[in-house]
């Protein structure tokens, strides 16, 4: 790896310091993750929007985007995009795509937006991530109040029955002639993900920590924010829920 792409974060997080905020910034998060299946969300949104029946040009909002793969792709099907995220290096990558119907900014996504949106889109579990409980009841009022009045929020989360049943505890992934030594566990109604690893003689640790909400849970959340949940899925093909087989937990509401 060049020193071109060397992160300037410290190998570890900050006890002040957010660790998606540290970890997110990192170009190490890109390459561990970069054999994601992108088709398979591309036909996940393929899917999503059709069944949402959005409005030629609609403006969606793509919250949590990275470096906005996937805003790229909504844009190229003819809707107006605002990819927003916390990381600033993200963002900085992802406006080298921009054009006059694509747009990014860095955005936390507990503030709600001053413009509205047809659709907001929260993908491939980009929730959860806060220390304090509350911020995600704040995060699902902010995505409320910054629909339109014909509007449909989606959150895509991990079907946590699931996930825990079959989680790895212990890994090796080999990515750039880097090893990732990748460690999972439950603590405390979280899924941890401890991550190894040393790049030109520096050894590297930071930990993935997310909530772990089930669809009870959301409805809760959701209640208590004032929203109606309108329709769930468990899978890209947006087929039904299954508490116990379904991979992912797909919530559509307003």
């Amino acid at each position: 790896m060049s020193e071109a792409k060397k992160p300037s974060t410290e190998n570890q997080v900050k006890p002040t310091e957010k660790w998606y905020s540290s970890w997110f910034d990192t170009p190490y998060y890109h390459i561990l993750y970069k054999e994601r299946n992108y088709r398979e969300a591309q036909v996940f949104m393929d899917n999503l929007t059709h069944y949402l029946n959005l409005p030629e040009k609609a403006t969606v909002l793509d919250l949590a985007c990275g470096k906005g793969r996937h805003s790229i792709y909504l844009n190229q099907l003819g809707f107006t995009v605002l990819g927003a995220d916390l990381s600033e290096n993200s963002i900085a990558e992802a406006n080298k795509n921009a054009n006059e119907t694509l747009h990014f900014k860095v955005h936390d996504m507990r503030e709600p937006f001053e413009e509205k949106f047809d659709a907001i889109f929260n993908l491939f579990t980009s929730f959860g991530y806060f220390e304090n409980d509350d911020d995600n009841l704040t995060t699902l009022k902010a995505i409320k109040e910054s629909l339109s009045d014909y509007g449909f929020a989606v959150i895509d989360f991990m079907n946590v029955s699931q996930v825990i049943e079959t989680l790895v505890p212990e890994e090796i992934k080999t990515m750039e002639g880097i090893d990732f030594h990748i460690k999972r566990y439950l603590k405390e109604n979280h899924i941890y993900k401890e991550i190894d690893f040393e790049d030109q003689g520096q050894k590297f640790h930071f930990t993935e920590k997310v909530k772990a909400l089930t669809l009870k849970d959301f409805e809760d959340l959701m209640e208590e924010a004032g929203i109606y949940l309108l329709d769930i899925f468990g899978d890209y093909k947006l087929k039904k829920f299954h508490k116990t087989e379904s991979e992912r937990l797909i919530m559509i509401f307003k």
